[in-house]
């Protein structure tokens, strides 16, 4: 990079640390602290209790504090990645940093500890004087030797899980990495040699799990600054390197690098030599880890074995060795089940579910988060991306398995599948609320026919249909483009096995298909010319002739174009006295609950009938989630101050609904605040026959609700759910082009609960 490039990025980064506040945390009540009552329970006279149940069992603290899901990240800032000893407070920049990342991915709370202390001793005791704050101990950048003797010392004093990232971190996933690279070259571990740079505290971690996972302590030759580490050395040794000294007369890197299997690296640039490269054994794993500098480029490898296989320590190469993908999700793990300590099965357990991950599909999230760049298993993806929104679920449940069959677990979990779930749920913010949509879409098998089924997002909704639901999806496409897309993308599925493909450009059924859509449109102007060549080139029209002729279930399109585009085309084959677009609802799923937004997209200016319908079917859709629904009609008119406007034609379709009974409630004409607002909207309407906030807004226009979706989705971080297409019986819904591949997922749990069941 440039000089002025390099200035640029700092400039940058210094920005993102000062603005808009200084540093990357700050400390946010869990409580409502709004009034006298509130202040009582909080603080005197009813924290007392609290006290006094923590006082008869110490581990009720875990049921009234934050302790138990709180970690402190420690560091006495003596060597911080590529810095060195910068001391305790210029670490603290990293230290908020890591902090950052245990809520991030794991949603763990994290206090920053950063401690003038170099002695190891004292800085053990400050560390285990900590344990009543926190549910876990995480130390940072702490030099070697130092950290063997603090977490010796932690661990034999502290009753909580002491984990040093440095060395256990970079262990378990150079393990994971390891792990799979011999599953790609046919090797074990049992017989392969390994050769390392870096007496470190992380080389000597890495050396010690690779140990665990079956290496032969005689075939692991450890080299550092000073050449190889053999019997009788005296210079610059400590217990832990003495554990891998060899008894030879071979004293050099190059001397020993011969035949090596696999090269470990945590030492500095430029260590590995391309002629040592070539004396390795065929197909050489090298992992060249040190930062921001590998011991090796990766292109130089490549020059001299092409077969290699390598990992770095960098986000620019692939197979990036990051600890992002281990310690939030042990942490989450050991605190889930109150934990005593960080113990090998549970690391070992860590180890295989991250391996494991990296050999199943790729995540749609990843892709997504890391789009151009292969994630299909195989020598340059070895192990998961950190966005990879399965990492949670898979490893934190495997270490939380590990310690409770190891017998560490204070509070063992009774149901490990529930859990999973819930860990999930927390990734993939819709998965809590459409859980009664997919126990309800399990209880048939529907066939569910993707218009644009050539579509990325589209081939990893069809993989999730298949592995989560019953549902049979149907893909409309050419098959060489499927089957070539599914490949690339590292999908299981393919053509024909696992699911049907309609050709437009070659299928058996097109003579029928154009037959029966210039059926339905003859007397609409479409003559059949026109009829053939829709066929051939509408994928939509094709999805509903397919449903029409009950050769489908459901239809789902609309991840490209323009949403009345594909309306348009429903419509003409679906629509009939039964069934009428009546209106598009959104579910906004926010950090207080969900909150569904209609009509979104069918009406620009509906009628009072069009509303009203919208309610009725908003009503119904809201307790297929298990909510039970509390419309308001929004408009700018408050309760009947507008005479004309929308405010009239709301005012229009409350009356229409009033004329039966409903089971449902509904109110309005009223602004969106006093929707939302119970306290305002008494003050303003004391009579009114609404309680607590709404969580269905209808509004008179298409541009409101529109905006007010988009709003809530940019600004506000609200997940999408729909739009769901009301009034068509579930046979079609038309999605946006912003789609995701698990909010298709989620539509075709929609599409996919039988009609009958919800009208």
């Amino acid at each position: 990079m440039s000089e002025t490039g390099n200035e640029a990025l700092r400039q940058a980064a210094l920005f993102y640390h000062e603005h808009p506040k200084p540093g990357k945390l700050e400390i946010r009540a869990t409580k409502p602290l709004a009034n006298g009552r509130d202040l009582a329970r909080a603080y005197s006279p009813g924290v007392a209790e609290a006290c006094l149940e923590i006082k008869a069992d110490p581990g009720n603290a875990a049921r009234y504090t934050s302790r138990g899901n709180l970690v402190a990240v420690v560091s006495n800032g003596s060597a911080v990645l590529g810095l060195g000893d910068i001391g305790a407070l210029a670490s603290k920049p990293v230290m908020e940093g890591k902090a950052v990342l245990f809520k991030k991915f794991a949603n763990i709370d994290c206090f920053d500890i950063e401690v003038n202390e170099s002695d190891p001793e004292k800085l053990a005791d400050i560390v285990c004087a900590l344990e009543p704050t926190f549910g876990a101990i995480n130390l940072e950048d702490i030099k070697a030797p130092d950290c063997f003797v603090v977490e010796k010392l932690c661990r034999e004093r502290m009753g909580i899980p002491v984990f040093h990232d440095d060395q256990h971190g970079t262990a378990i996933v150079v393990g994971a990495a390891a792990t799979n690279a011999l599953y790609v070259t046919k090797k074990s571990f049992e017989d392969i040699k390994i050769v390392s740079t870096g007496g470190g505290a992380a080389g000597i971690a890495c050396l010690n799990m690779l140990l665990k996972l079956g290496v032969k302590r005689e075939n692991i030759w450890l080299c550092d600054i000073h050449g190889l580490v053999y019997e009788g050395r005296t210079e610059d040794m400590n217990p832990q390197k003495a554990a891998f000294a060899q008894k030879t007369d071979l004293r050099t890197l190059d001397d020993v690098i011969d035949g090596a299997d696999l090269f470990l690296g945590l030492s500095g640039p430029n260590v590995l030599k391309p002629e040592m490269v070539a004396k390795m054994a065929d197909e050489p794993i090298i992992f060249a880890l040190a930062n921001p500098n590998p011991e090796i480029e990766p292109d130089v490898v490549r020059k001299v074995a092409p077969k290699a296989i390598i990992a770095t320590g960098r986000s620019d190469y692939p197979n990036q060795v990051n600890n992002v993908l281990c310690f939030p999700f042990i942490f989450r793990g050991a605190l889930d089940v109150g934990a005593t300590e960080i113990n090998d099965e549970m690391e070992v357990a860590c180890v295989e579910g991250i391996a494991k991950l990296a050999r199943a599909t790729t995540s749609a999230e990843a892709a997504a988060a890391y789009r151009g760049e292969q994630l299909t298993f195989g020598p340059e993806y070895l192990i998961p991306k950190p966005f990879d929104p399965r990492l949670s679920g898979v490893v934190s449940t495997a270490v939380a398995k590990a310690a409770m069959e190891s017998g560490v677990a204070l509070r063992p979990l009774d149901d490990l599948k529930a859990y999973k779930a819930r860990l999930d749920a927390s990734v993939y913010k819709s998965a809590l609320l459409m859980r009664p949509v997919f126990e309800a879409a399990a209880t048939g098998s529907r066939r569910i026919v993707f218009a644009e089924g050539e579509d990325e997002r589209v081939l990893r909704a069809a993989q999730a249909i298949l592995e989560e639901t019953t549902e049979t999806p149907i893909l409309i496409g050419r098959p060489e483009v499927i089957a070539s897309r599914c490949e690339r993308l590292g999908l299981e599925i393919r053509p024909d096995r696992d699911f049907t493909i309609v050709n437009p450009e070659n299928d058996p059924r097109y003579r029928d298909y154009w037959g029966t859509y210039h059926q339905i449109m003859a007397r609409r102007g479409v003559t059949p010319d026109l009829a053939r060549a829709i066929m051939r080139t509408n994928t939509t029209a094709i999805g509903a002739v397919m449903v029409y002729r009950e050769e489908a279930d459901s239809l789902i399109c609309g991840t490209f174009g323009e949403y009345r585009w594909h309306l348009s085309y429903v419509n003409q084959v679906l629509g009939n006295e039964r069934f009428a677009p009546h209106g598009a609802l959104s579910m906004m799923i926010l950090e207080d609950g969900p909150l569904f937004i209609a009509d979104t997209h069918v009406h620009s200016l509906p009628t009072p009938e069009e509303l009203a319908l919208s309610a009725i079917g908003a009503a119904r859709h809201v307790r297929r989630f298990g909510l039970t629904p509390n419309i308001a009609f929004c408009s700018q008119s408050q309760f009947g101050n507008q005479a004309e406007g929308s405010g009239k034609r709301l005012r229009a379709a409350i009356e229409l609904l009033d004329s039966k009974p409903r089971d449902f409630c509904y109110e309005g004409e009223m602004n969106v605040d006093a929707a939302l607002d119970p306290e305002l909207r008494e003050r303003l309407l004391p009579a009114n026959r609404m309680q607590g906030s709404a969580n269905v807004l209808i509004f008179g226009h298409a541009d409101a609700a529109s905006a007010t979706r988009n709003i809530l989705k940019m600004k506000a971080g609200g997940l999408e759910v729909g739009p769901i297409l009301m009034g068509m019986g579930n046979r079609v819904h038309v999605v946006t082009p912003g789609i995701t591949p698990r909010g298709l997922l989620n539509m075709a749990a929609i599409a996919g609960t039988p009609v009958a069941r919800y009208g």
